[in-house]
């Protein structure tokens, strides 16, 4: 092998690693971003939860006081 042929292999492996490098900061950063989002999707869904909980609560009282006014009448 000449030394012409050594350097192309040596650019054509520069260039690849150059590539695995940009591949890997972009991984990376969606990565990033995908953790984010599912912290936001976590904490949305909590809120969710918990006002469904409220609602649930709510509904359940009503139905007692339209059961104990239905029993007084």
């Amino acid at each position: 092998m000449d030394r012409s042929e050594l350097l192309a292999q040596l650019q054509a492996l520069v260039d690849r690693i150059d590539g695995l490098a940009e591949r890997s900061r972009r991984l990376q950063e969606e990565n990033r971003s995908l953790r984010q989002q599912q912290e936001t999707l976590a904490s949305e869904r909590a809120a969710l939860l918990a006002k469904n909980e409220q609602a649930r609560a709510r509904v359940e009282a009503m139905i007692a006081r339209l059961k104990s006014l239905e029993q007084h009448t």
